[in-house]
């Protein structure tokens, strides 16, 4: 016996609609850093995973308006800088908190040049640097895909995630 199903309507899905639901959804907080000299810039997302082990490989997803877009387009390459609750204020920072732009967001922070070009937070929790293998556009963003060519390993027990409109730590010990 075959069974029929039947598509229930549904109404157009409203913006703010989809924008509460993923308030719901907590996810860790990363620095994006690109570039090099006083072409670097950064983004704040909660949009950075792992792709693959084998080969390691992650996976950001970057609006296409914001500053670091072009420069990954360009340079080919970024640092995923893992962050801890102690990392806030760059968080905000490099989230366009206060204005600050550009090479501006590093600034009251140590900061090494890693591999491919691309500068990694010395005391973030991980960093992890990645050379652009492909990047999709789909509507608004860029899924970026990136080949690990470095990893560093800062340390620290306590992550910074984000939900709901606000920053918690995270407790991973």
């Amino acid at each position: 016996m075959t069974m029929a199903l039947r598509q229930i309507p549904t109404p157009p899905l409203e913006v703010g609609t989809f924008r509460e639901a993923m308030r719901h959804l907590a996810g860790g907080v990363s620095v994006i850093t690109a570039g090099v000299d006083e072409r670097r810039t950064g983004l704040t997302v909660t949009s950075a995973i792992s792709l693959s082990v084998e080969p390691p490989t992650m996976l950001i997803c970057v609006n296409r308006n914001a500053s670091a877009w072009p420069i990954i387009q360009r340079e080919r390459h970024y640092c995923v800088n893992i962050l801890g609750p102690r990392h806030q204020p760059i968080a905000d920072r490099f989230a366009g908190l206060g204005g600050v732009k550009g090479a501006e967001r590093y600034q009251g922070a140590r900061w090494r040049q890693f591999a491919t070009g691309a500068f990694g937070l010395e005391d973030a929790l991980a960093v992890i640097d990645c050379a652009v293998e492909e990047i999709i556009e789909r509507h608004s963003h860029g899924v970026i895909i990136g080949a690990v060519q470095a990893v560093h390993i800062g340390g620290g027990a306590e992550a910074l995630v984000y939900g709901h409109g606000r920053y918690r730590p995270l407790n991973l010990a």
